[in-house]
C-alpha cells in the first residue's frame, strides 16, 4: 500500500514535470516560428544553397552541380556537409525555396535539442540514471537547463535559420543521453552510436569533437561498457561503421576536408605577412632610421609561421570563455549574433560562475564532471583551429549545452547558499532582471536587428532577382552584376530555375563582352561585372541592337537613384530602383534605350 502511494506521488509529479515542459516547447517554438519568413530580413547565400540543392534532388537526385545523391554536395564554392540539405527536402517540397521551406528543419531541431537537453541532464544527475529513483533536484535542474536553451540568444538565434549546427545540437545531446541510459539499458547503446556517426554528416566542426568525445567516453566509462552484453557492443560497432565510415571516407577522398584547408590556421596567407612585419618591427628597433635594415637568427626565432600560428590558437581558444564573447557583444557577425548582445544574457554570468564553482567542486560524480569539463575544452578546439574562429558563433556552438548545463545547475545550488528567508526574495530579483534581459534582446531582434542586419542577410537579391524574372521575357540578354559578390545562388535560388536546366549549363560558356571581359554564360543570362576603365554600363548601349536588361549593384552608380533618378547612366533606361528596408538603394534594374 505504502509503495502504491509512492509510485502514485511519483507519476503525479512527473506529469507536472511533462506539462512544464510542454509549456517550455511551446513558447519556444512560437519565439523561433513567430514571423520567420520576415526575420531574419531575407535567405542569405548559404540558406539559398540548401534550398537549391534540396530543389535539385528533389526533381533530378542530384545536385546542382550534378552528382547523384552525394554524400558530400558540392557546392559553388565548397563542399557542404550533407544531413541538413537532405532533411530540408521535404520542407522545400512543401513550401518552395522559402523562408519557411528551408528555416523550418532548424527550428524542428531546436526544438528537439531543448527537448533532449531536459532529457540529457535528468539522465545525468539522477540516481543511476533510473527514473524509478525519483530526484526532484535533477528533474529541476533538467528543467531550467531547457528553459536557458529555449531563452538563449545563442539558441535563438541559430534556430531561425538554416544554420546546420541546430541539427548538431539535437543528435550530439541525443546521443549522450542513449549513451548513459545504455550504461544502465544495454540496448540503447546502438541508438546513441547512430546519433554520434551522423554528427560528421552535419557539421564539420563534429569530424573532429564526435570521434574525441567517443574516444574519451570509451576510456572513463570502459569498465561500465565491459558489464553489458556483448550483443549490444557488437550491434554498436556495426551501426557506428556502417553510418560513420562512408562520411570517413568522403571527408579523406571526396572533398569533404577542403573547407577545413581552406579555413585552417595553417593556411591563412596573412600569417606570412605578420611574420615580415614583426621582423621588420625588430629590425628597425635596432638600425638607425634609413641605414639597411637586416633580420637576424633571434628575429627569425621569435617569430615565424610557427609562433604566429601557435599565438592564434592561443588567442582563438581563450576568445570564446571570455566575457566579451558569452556576455557583452558575442559574434560579431549579425548573422549569428545582434548588436549589443552576448551569446548569454548578462545577468547570466552570476550564475556560470556559481555552476563552475560548485559543479566541478561539489559534485560527486567525477565521471560526469570530466564529461561536461572535456566537452567544453574539446569543443572549444576545432573552432580555434580556424581563422576568426575566437569569436565564431557558429563553430562555437558545440559549448552551448554543457554552459547552458552549468549556468542552470548554479542557479538551483547557489539558491541553497542564500539563507531560506531571503531566497523568495532573491528569485524575484533574479527572475525581474532575467526577464528585462529578455526583452531587451527581443526589442533589438525585432526592431533594431533587421535594419542592422539587413546587408549581413544579403537583402535585396530576392525582390531584384523576381522582378528580372517579371519581365525578362521582352529581352534578349540579361546581365547580372557580380560587382559585390557572385550571384549565381541568389538567380538559382530566388528563381528556382530548373535545375536540370542549370545541370546541363553547368561549369558555364564564358562570352567576351565589351567594357565586361570575361562573363559566365548560361542562355540568355550573363554574370560579371564591368570592367574599370573599358566603359562599364556606358558600354551597355553600343553592345548590339539587342535589348538588354541589366541589373546593377547600387555601388556602381555612386548616386542615389531613389532619390534623384536623373543621374543614371546615359543610354540607359532605369526600370526599378530596389531599396534595403533602411530606404537606401541596393539594386538597380536597366535597359538600353532604343
Amino acid at each position: 500500500m505504502v509503495r502504491s502511494k509512492r509510485t502514485k506521488t511519483i507519476s503525479l509529479k512527473a506529469r507536472k514535470y511533462t506539462l512544464i515542459l510542454i509549456l517550455i516547447l511551446i513558447i519556444a517554438g512560437f519565439l523561433r516560428l513567430w514571423r520567420i519568413d520576415q526575420v531574419p530580413v531575407s535567405l542569405f547565400g548559404d540558406e539559398l544553397d540548401v534550398g537549391y540543392h534540396a530543389l535539385s534532388v528533389l526533381k533530378t537526385g542530384r545536385d546542382y552541380s550534378g552528382n547523384l545523391f552525394p554524400l558530400h554536395f558540392q557546392s559553388l564554392a565548397e563542399w557542404r556537409t550533407p544531413l541538413y540539405l537532405y532533411t530540408a527536402i521535404p520542407t522545400v517540397a512543401l513550401f518552395g525555396i522559402s523562408p519557411l521551406g528551408v528555416r523550418l528543419p532548424a527550428v524542428l531541431f531546436g526544438l528537439l535539442s531543448i527537448w533532449g537537453m531536459y532529457l540529457l541532464v535528468r539522465e545525468l544527475l539522477n540516481t543511476g540514471g533510473n527514473i524509478k529513483k525519483f530526484s526532484r533536484k535533477a528533474e529541476i535542474i533538467a528543467l531550467v537547463s531547457a528553459v536557458v536553451l529555449a531563452f538563449s540568444p545563442w539558441h535563438i538565434q541559430y534556430s531561425r535559420a538554416a544554420f546546420e549546427v541546430t541539427q548538431l545540437l539535437a543528435f550530439l545531446i541525443f546521443g549522450l543521453y542513449f549513451f548513459y541510459k545504455s550504461l544502465k539499458m544495454g540496448k540503447y547503446l546502438w541508438v546513441s552510436a547512430i546519433l554520434f556517426a551522423f554528427t560528421p554528416w552535419i557539421y564539420s566542426t563534429a569530424k573532429l569533437f564526435t570521434p574525441a568525445l567517443l574516444l574519451f567516453l570509451l576510456i572513463i566509462y570502459r569498465k561500465d561498457l565491459a558489464k553489458l552484453q556483448r550483443k549490444y557492443i557488437v550491434r554498436a560497432v556495426i551501426a557506428l561503421l556502417l553510418v560513420g565510415l562512408p562520411i570517413f571516407l568522403s571527408t579523406l577522398f571526396g572533398g569533404g576536408a577542403q573547407r577545413f584547408t581552406y579555413l585552417s590556421v595553417l593556411g591563412d596567407p596573412k600569417t606570412a605577412g605578420k611574420v615580415d612585419e614583426l621582423r621588420l618591427a625588430d629590425a628597425r628597433s635596432r638600425t638607425e632610421l634609413g641605414n639597411e635594415l637586416m633580420t637576424t637568427p633571434s628575429d627569425r626565432a621569435f617569430h615565424n609561421k610557427g609562433t604566429i600560428t601557435v599565438e592564434t590558437i592561443v588567442t582563438n581558444y581563450l576568445q570564446p570563455v571570455s566575457v566579451d564573447f558569452l556576455f557583452i557583444n558575442g559574434d560579431p557577425n549579425l548573422r549569428h549574433s545582434i548588436k549589443g548582445v552576448g551569446q548569454f544574457y548578462w545577468l547570466e554570468i552570476i550564475a556560470l560562475f556559481l555552476g563552475v564553482v560548485l559543479f566541478f567542486g561539489k559534485f560527486k560524480d567525477k565521471k560526469v564532471k570530466y564529461v561536461i569539463l572535456f566537452w567544453i575544452a574539446v569543443g572549444i578546439l576545432p573552432s580555434a583551429l580556424t581563422r576568426d574562429g575566437g569569436n565564431h558563433a557558429t563553430r562555437l556552438i558545440l559549448i552551448l549545452p554543457p554552459l547552458a548545463f552549468l549556468i542552470s545547475y548554479g542557479l538551483i545550488e547557489g539558491l541553497k547558499l542564500i539563507k531560506p528567508r531571503f531566497r523568495v526574495v532573491v528569485v524575484i530579483i533574479y527572475i525581474a532582471l532575467w526577464l528585462h534581459g529578455i526583452a531587451f534582446y527581443q526589442h533589438h531582434y525585432w526592431v533594431h536587428n533587421p535594419s542592422e542586419s539587413e546587408i549581413m542577410w544579403q537583402s535585396g537579391y530576392e525582390d531584384a532577382i523576381h522582378s528580372i524574372f517579371e519581365i525578362e521575357k521582352d529581352y534578349d540578354r540579361v546581365f547580372l552584376s557580380m560587382t559585390e559578390q557572385p550571384i549565381w545562388i541568389f538567380f538559382a535560388g530566388w528563381s528556382e530555375y530548373s535545375p536540370q536546366e542549370w545541370q546541363n549549363g553547368y561549369p558555364f560558356e564564358k562570352a567576351e563582352i565589351e567594357g565586361f571581359g570575361e562573363m559566365d554564360r548560361l542562355g540568355k543570362y550573363y554574370f560579371g561585372g564591368p570592367q574599370a576603365g573599358e566603359g562599364g554600363l556606358f558600354a551597355l548601349p553600343r553592345l548590339t541592337d539587342d535589348r538588354v536588361l541589366y541589373l546593377a549593384n547600387a555601388s556602381e552608380i555612386g548616386e542615389n537613384l531613389i532619390l534623384e533618378p536623373g543621374k543614371k547612366p546615359v543610354g540607359l533606361k532605369l526600370i526599378k530602383a530596389i531599396p534595403y528596408l533602411s530606404g537606401e538603394p541596393a539594386f538597380y534594374i536597366f535597359e538600353t534605350e532604343e
